[in-house]
């Protein structure tokens, strides 16, 4: 997906590029971000030929007497414009007030209202003419100046439109206008309605702006700008207000974040501004971290970040992060044992807990209450001593010449803590050692699959095999992380209009975080597969917020994008088609794997063949080749084995079918003896052949392309990106659904860098991020791979 255009009819199923549309920034600017506003596509006013205007040399405008109609709708967050066909009929009185701005300092502030049509570049979207600007207007007895908040008309039964004025003018064609700079409830946006989560008075600014009528005004507001995640107290402490905001909302990705620092605000933004600590955030430790200012980060005195992974499955995400951004896997949480297995073969710095996750939660917050209870929290002593004994190693030991009373008991070691009794198990116990930085997961939503035929479409959260995504985002808001990165199906934004996907930014939003949703190809990151996936980004707001990386990779385009979430498609726009790699095909990623059979039983064995391909060559480093944070171990070296080139054994039926399929490209079942496939695709017995009766057998993998098998464990992980020193532990089937449920490595590690920049505070604030020429391996020093 490496670039798109407005809704294609079908996708095909070739090499392509998808492309996205270019618009012209709404005030004419060449610096303005040339992202698609596929949610408003053009805005454009409704006028009333009724309503004339003066001479702009002359005092103040003459009265305008006409009826009050319609505006055009704010930016909609699913769907272009609404077209209205009613008007709202009503008297209304409006005029400008004082003399004109001078031309001179008018054509300098609104230059596009006067440049004639020739003067204008192809892209550039036409804006109305201008006769003369103004500062002042009145509308029924109420003077408005630049700048103020205001009400505008919306229609019958709907909530007026919230707007601040930036603009007055007249046009050539003697008509009164102003340029509105809309505000979003929560409901107008992708949130839409989970609005229930946010505070009634909240909106969010926007940078979508258009003309309107003047008689369109309806009253003025008082609208505050306050620091993200001010407190109740403070809040109600404030003057009297209509409303407040303390982020701003973009269509494309659909982006909740920080406003501009106000130190950089401009001219048009109130200067009616609130501000207020950042508020304290509860560590994994329990304890309450110093406030900071809500600023954004440009260098950080940590080193790296700690990472929790959540139904980490056998840890290919945090995997993939780790290898993208300078971080630590510190914790994991997954309920399936063998998964847990393998993420502590490959990762046994991670402290792994087999349990879950709504366990995983009452378990911290359990500990919590044991701080409380034991005052180690509050005071700056026991906050002290507390930080010092359990921030040592396991084998570490605190002197302490301190009398203990007689007939009292002192803790020796803090060993962990768990469910049950823990003289009956011996598993390794999760330490709190400090607090986690980011939180990584894909909770599984099995009641919007489509293999669910009782799927509760009215109410998606009541279906208890979506609960985990509420207890996933129950843990962010207690742990509180820097950042947050949830991966799901592409399907939670199509089930139930996305219900679940708009249920999720709702929390982070709720709970304080930016947010940003993007769906990204994992065959765009280099892997001969198109796996769309959705994933979600949240950052607190002393953070910048993530951008997505653009692809790196041709790829062969299957399936579609959900219509009201097209924006959210990481992608190229139409006009940008960049040099990539070419598409990766099957052949790509396995040639180089020794041949097996059916029977195969080794775990191990050796290469039989060098790498053909860069990909090959990456897909071979080892460990301390690739990742920072592992160190050099000379028996990694010496012993270059192959992991898990097993198939999952056919019985004689799968296995004699498998056999009868010719070996080209793209033969399946249709193309066993006896099957008839008519024009349409339909598929029925050859009534000419004699039938094989054989006893059922279960559906099959993938067959592999020359080999009368299917594929292995390792050439399905090599799909999916994994490094071949990743080996998977537990039965077959079971390695099987490991890699199968695993977030494709390349993609994390993408997305990883990018949440490396922004932890360093070296991005911008637009929502793409281009990666480095020949990402990754142009970051590995030991790569000689060539360029194919």
């Amino acid at each position: 997906m490496t670039s798109k255009k407005r809704r294609s009819s079908q996708s095909a199923k070739t090499t392509t590029q998808l492309k996205r549309t270019k618009t012209s920034p709404d005030d004419g600017s060449d610096d303005a971000p040339k992202i698609l506003d596929l949610q408003n596509e053009e805005i454009s006013s409704k006028i009333s030929n009724g309503s004339k205007g003066s001479d702009p040399s002359s005092g103040d405008a003459s009265v305008s007497k006409t009826k009050r109609t319609r505006t055009t709708d704010p930016p909609s967050s699913n769907g272009a414009s609404v077209n209205k066909d009613e008007g709202l009929d009503r008297d209304v009185s409006c005029r400008f007030v004082g003399a004109a701005v001078p031309d001179e300092e008018a054509r300098r502030r609104w230059p596009h209202r006067y440049e004639k049509k020739q003067q204008r570049r192809n892209d550039q979207e036409e804006a109305l003419l201008a006769r003369a600007h103004y500062l002042e207007a009145e509308v029924d007895g109420i003077v408005y100046n630049l700048n103020d908040d205001v009400h505008v008309q919306a229609e019958d039964n709907k909530p007026n439109y919230i707007a601040r004025i930036v603009e007055f003018f007249e046009s050539i064609d003697n008509d009164l206008h102003f340029t509105a700079q809309w505000f979003y409830r929560a409901g107008d946006t992708v949130i839409k309605d989970h609005a229930n989560l946010i505070d009634v008075k909240r909106v969010f600014q926007s940078d979508i702006k258009d003309d309107n009528p003047l008689e369109c005004l309806v009253s003025k507001l008082s609208i505050v700008r306050l620091q993200p995640n001010i407190g109740e107290v403070e809040k109600a402490a404030l003057p009297s207000y209509d409303f407040f905001y303390d982020m701003k909302y973009g269509v494309p990705y659909s982006t909740i974040e920080n406003l501009q620092p106000e130190n950089t605000r401009t001219s048009l933004e109130s200067s009616s501004t609130i501000s207020s600590e950042a508020s304290c955030d509860m560590g994994l430790n329990g304890v309450k971290k110093e406030c900071q200012e809500s600023s954004f980060v440009s260098k950080n005195e940590k080193d790296e970040l700690s990472l929790l992974d959540l139904y980490s499955g056998c840890g290919a995400m945090s995997t993939g992060l780790c290898l993208g951004a300078s971080l630590s896997g510190r914790w994991a949480v997954d309920i399936n044992k063998h998964a847990c297995d393998s993420l502590k073969l490959n990762h046994p710095e991670t402290q792994v807990r087999n349990e879950p996750a709504d366990e995983f939660l009452t378990l911290l917050k359990e500990w919590e209450r044991l701080c409380k209870e034991f005052s180690l929290l509050g005071t700056e002593t026991s906050k002290k001593r507390f930080t010092s004994t359990t921030c040592l190693d396991d084998n570490e030991t605190v002197e302490d010449d301190s009398k203990v009373p007689s007939g009292e008991f002192e803790v020796g070691s803090f060993v962990g803590i768990c469910f049950g009794d823990p003289n009956k198990t011996r598993k390794k116990r999760l330490h709190f050692k400090g607090d986690v930085d980011v939180i990584c997961g894909g909770p599984p939503c099995q009641g919007i699959s489509g293999f669910n035929r009782f799927r509760n479409k009215d109410e998606p959260l009541e279906d208890p095999k979506n609960k985990q995504l509420v207890v996933f985002m129950n843990i962010v808001d207690f742990l509180k992380p820097k950042y947050v990165l949830m991966e799901n199906v592409v399907d939670i934004l199509k089930f139930a209009g996305g219900f679940l996907g708009r249920y999720a930014l709702s929390r982070l939003v709720a709970i304080g975080y930016q947010t940003r949703l993007g769906m990204m190809v994992a065959g765009c990151y280099g892997l001969p597969q198109f796996r769309m996936r959705a994933f979600f980004w949240g950052a607190s707001t002393d953070m910048k917020l993530p951008q997505f990386p653009l692809p790196t990779h041709d790829v062969v385009v299957r399936g579609g994008i959900p219509n009201e979430f097209e924006h959210n498609a990481v992608a190229y726009e139409e006009n940008h088609r960049p040099n990539l790699e070419r598409a990766l095909l099957l052949g790509d990623a396995i040639s180089d794997l020794p041949p097996v059979t059916n029977d195969e039983t080794h775990d191990e064995m050796s290469y039989s063949m060098p790498a053909e391909t860069d990909f090959q060559k990456e897909i071979r480093l080892r460990k301390h080749e690739i990742c920072t944070f592992a160190p050099f171990d000379p028996k990694e070296v010496e012993s270059v084995m192959l992991h898990d080139h097993k198939p999952l054994q056919l019985n004689d039926d799968d296995y004699q079918r498998v056999c009868q399929i010719p070996k080209k490209k793209g033969a399946c079942f249709r193309d066993l003896p006896g099957v008839a496939v008519g024009q349409d695709n339909k598929v029925e017995w050859d009534e000419s052949i004699e039938r094989m009766y054989l006893p059922s057998g279960k559906p099959l993998k993938i067959m592999h392309p020359e080999q009368d098998r299917v594929l292995t464990v390792r050439e399905n992980a090599r799909l999916q990106g994994f490094p071949d020193y990743y080996k998977l532990l537990g039965p077959i089937k079971e390695r099987y659904i490991q890699v199968g449920n695993a977030v494709a490595v390349p993609v994390a590690r993408a997305l990883g860098y990018a949440l490396g920049m922004a932890w360093q505070g070296s991005i911008d604030d637009r929502p793409l991020l281009t990666l480095p020429p020949k990402f990754p391996c142009s970051l590995y020093p030991s790569w000689t791979g060539t360029t194919e």
